[in-house]
């Protein structure tokens, strides 16, 4: 004997009830995390959309939602106002936002770039191998890229004389133009930026040498994620799985960056696929697996070395106060040690041995 009309409907009801608290349950177990990134979806990017392909955030169940913000202290800013939980910016930038709005409720808690980009990219038919051979050459600074602001500093490193560079302060939109075309012998500018430019540009990849600064004494970290500690305070479980899966992913990026770089085009039409794979093996060689990450695992830092960095930001720059590296930096949510070693040096390197760090 069938079932009377009114009980199917009931039924109906009660299975469609009990599809939405199961929904809801679901959803309400998923933590939001929201971060900012500053600028372009580039190469480096990748294993923040990795993990997100491959359902890694998911799996710990966090719903993470990325949105881009215009270059500059925007990133930093949506953090600061709790708009976005956390950012992916420079660490440097970070200090001297946290020096001019003192309290701001942020702090760096996962290194990804171990050395900045910051560079002078020369023309090597000019005769430029090393810092000091910049001494009688025609050097391109902008005023506006806070790489410039690191050349005294540079200088005095490695004992230029400065009385005998002629610093020209040029604008952004003309730095790459002018030393492709030779009207500067060199620029202050990005590894992963103003090199790649000049060498679309035409210039031959054997015309261009890159100086690292941290490769001639300049301490700076680069790169970070940083959260506003009041989300952390309040789901620090959240943000640990986050940084676990954002670490993994980042692992996969080192072991195979050309497969990874996939995760970037499919975000970024106008994106290169080959341009933005070089960029990404640049920034692994360089700025990402260095001596100190493949000592100590990603994500941490020194502390002797950010002290020593804030020292020389500070003697660069007008930081109203020096803030100690535990102001700056929190290790406790990075996932433990074994899980962040990185066993070998990178490999599939495609960028000039010129700046190479590590021979592919």
């Amino acid at each position: 004997m069938g079932l009377p009309h009114t009980a199917f409907g009931r039924i109906g009801i009660l299975l469609a009830a009990s599809l939405v608290a199961l929904w809801a349950g679901t959803a309400a177990a998923q933590t939001t995390l929201k971060v900012a990134i500053d600028g372009n979806i580039t190469g480096p990017l990748a294993p923040l959309f990795v993990a997100q392909d491959r359902g890694d955030y998911r799996a710990k169940k966090l719903d993470v939602r990325i949105d881009r913000t215009v270059p500059g202290p925007d990133a930093l800013s949506r953090v600061d106002a709790g708009l976005a939980d956390v950012a992916i910016a420079d660490l440097n930038a970070f200090v001297k936002f946290r020096d001019s709005k003192p309290g701001t409720p942020m702090k760096a808690v996962f290194m990804i770039y171990n050395k900045p980009p910051y560079a002078v990219i020369a023309r090597s038919s000019r005769g430029i191998a090393k810092p000091k051979d910049l001494e009688g050459k025609r050097l391109g600074a902008p005023a506006a890229d806070f790489a410039s602001t690191l050349w005294p500093l540079l200088a005095k490193i490695n004992e230029i004389d400065r009385t005998k560079v002629k610093l020209e302060n040029v604008a952004l939109a003309v730095r790459e133009p002018m030393l492709a075309a030779g009207q500067v012998d060199a620029v202050i500018g990005g590894s992963l930026t103003t090199y790649i430019d000049v060498e679309e540009r035409g210039v031959p990849v054997n015309d261009l040498t890159i100086l690292l600064m941290g490769d001639y004494g300049v301490q700076l970290y680069g790169d970070a994620i940083i959260v506003n500690t009041k989300f952390a305070a309040q789901n620090p479980e959240a943000l640990k799985a986050f940084l676990a899966a954002y670490t993994k992913a980042l692992q996969t990026t080192i072991d195979d960056p050309a497969r990874a770089i996939a995760a970037i085009t499919k975000r970024n039409e106008e994106a290169k696929p080959d341009t933005e794979l070089k960029r990404l093996h640049m920034a692994v060689n360089n700025d990402i697996v260095t001596d100190e990450v493949l000592e100590n695992g990603l994500g941490n830092v020194d502390s002797a070395r950010l002290a020593a960095a804030i020292d020389q930001l500070a003697e660069v720059t007008s930081l109203q106060a020096k803030p100690a590296p535990a102001d700056i930096f929190d290790p406790s949510f990075l996932p433990p040690p074994s899980q962040r070693k990185i066993g070998r040096r990178p490999g599939k390197a495609e960028e000039s041995p010129k700046f190479r760090r590590f021979p592919g």
